[in-house]
């Protein structure tokens, strides 16, 4: 739309500038001119000058266009985009080994497990596994759990002891690195696993006497008869302060036993064993600093992931470059390749111009004609005719034919055949002589 309203604009343009002409003409008190231009003719030039612009106009605009679809930009957008898949694919490859590395560096910070005790054959005792939820050279604080009741025989106790033993996994042949004591309670004497740690620690249920003892109960009581308070109490002893495996995963424990010691037949409610993890150094980074230490090592892991893949893309360009095209060698065919005779040996045509010549023969034979172009070959092989011709007759050269030889090997270095001049009629002469030596040989 906004074409056409452009080539109107133009037409009232070339109308108005024909009628100033006349006008301008009218008023000079001229008339029109002698061969005016028709209207039409103007109009069409004044079109095709608009359409000239708009043509340059929209490859003006087409420029930037053309650029984007050229080659080279194709080119680096194929580099950008297989850039950016790359680089995504190895941050996402990155993210995943960071998840790995921390999975396997850094364990479990908190270990619980239950003690389910035995009783009927001497002292309580009872045993837990903890699997592979322990690592090796990481301090751990390990703590018993006792949840006791205040019973009077708990109260009546008094001081117990506390027997925990650490055990490696069944059939581990290493040897630990921690000694063992040689005290044995009752319940572990047929025991055959290797202790890695052994500890025994006293415990007591806290003292309160009757007066308090009574006044904490009827304050409780109602918290008592809706059942939200119990006449309990939760002990913690700590068995091992960083406590440390040697390297090796023989040398990490798998089980343990417990052993409770009394006078007095106890009552318990739940018995359990918690295990925490002592961070230091880079464990500690990455556990209280995860989001901190996630970006850090991802980036690192990144950054050696793309260096190796531009080390590989190099390696791989210089191998097998992108503008190289397989060309197929082909050995080359034995062909007659022509010899060019030597300058240092003598040719039978040295010497000689490219007029023509013409040299006598014996008698009944038609003289030798050598003509420019015909080459040197065929001029030798009419002179080897005239030889054999002369073996064959027996004619020997005369001593002036001789003496013409040798003065003509002397000034062999002439430019000219000397056509009709005297050295011609020197020829001519020899050949008169050739002839009349046939007949006296003959005979």
């Amino acid at each position: 739309m906004s074409r056409k309203i452009y080539m109107q604009q133009l037409e009232e343009e070339a109308r108005h500038q024909a009628r100033n002409a006349r006008l301008a003409f009218a008023d000079a008190g001229m008339g029109p001119p002698t061969n005016p231009r028709p209207l039409q003719h103007v109009l069409m030039e004044i079109l095709e000058q608009g359409k000239a612009t708009l043509d340059k106009l929209w490859e003006t605009a087409l420029v930037p266009f053309h650029a984007a679809v050229s080659k080279p930009a194709q080119k680096a957008y194929l580099g950008t985009f297989l850039l950016a898949t790359t680089s995504l694919f190895l941050l996402a490859l990155s993210s995943v080994a960071y998840g790995l590395f921390y999975y396997n560096f850094v364990p479990q910070v908190s270990v619980e497990r239950t003690v389910h005790l035995q009783f009927g054959n001497g002292h309580p005792h009872g045993t837990a596994t903890f699997g592979y939820s322990l690592a090796s050279l990481q301090p751990y604080d390990v703590s018993i759990l006792l949840h006791l009741p205040r019973t009077p025989n708990n109260l009546a106790t008094g001081n117990f002891m506390l027997d925990l033993s650490l055990l490696a996994a069944p059939g581990s042949p290493s040897v630990p690195k921690i000694p063992t004591p040689t005290v044995s309670a009752a319940g572990m004497q047929g025991s055959t696993q290797r202790k890695l740690a052994h500890s025994r620690r006293p415990a007591i249920l806290t003292y309160a006497s009757l007066i308090t003892d009574t006044a904490s109960t009827l304050s409780g009581l109602p918290w008592h008869m809706l059942g939200w308070k119990t006449e309990s109490e939760v002990l913690e002893v700590a068995m091992f302060e960083g406590l440390e495996f040697s390297r090796g995963s023989g040398n990490v424990a798998q089980e343990l036993e417990l052993i409770v010691e009394a006078d007095e037949k106890m009552q318990f409610y739940e018995v359990g064993i918690r295990i925490v993890a002592r961070f230091g150094g880079l464990r500690w980074i990455m556990y209280y600093h995860r989001i901190l230490s996630y970006v850090i090592f991802t980036s690192l892991f990144w950054t050696s992931s793309m260096i190796s893949a531009l080390i590989a893309w190099l390696v791989l360009a210089s191998y097998f470059p992108s503008g190289s095209t397989l060309v197929k060698k082909e050995e080359p065919t034995p062909s007659a390749i022509k010899t060019e005779p030597s300058e240092t040996e003598p040719s039978v045509t040295e010497g000689l111009s490219d007029t023509s010549r013409t040299f006598p023969t014996l008698t009944r034979h038609m003289p030798l004609h050598f003509t420019s172009g015909e080459g040197s070959g065929r001029f030798e092989e009419m002179m080897k005719e005239e030889e054999d011709v002369l073996q064959s007759t027996g004619v020997q050269p005369l001593i002036a034919e001789a003496d013409d030889e040798a003065e003509g090997a002397e000034t062999s270095g002439f430019r000219d055949s000397g056509i009709g001049t005297s050295l011609e009629e020197d020829r001519r002469a020899q050949l008169q002589k050739r002839r009349k030596a046939l007949p006296s040989n003959r005979d």
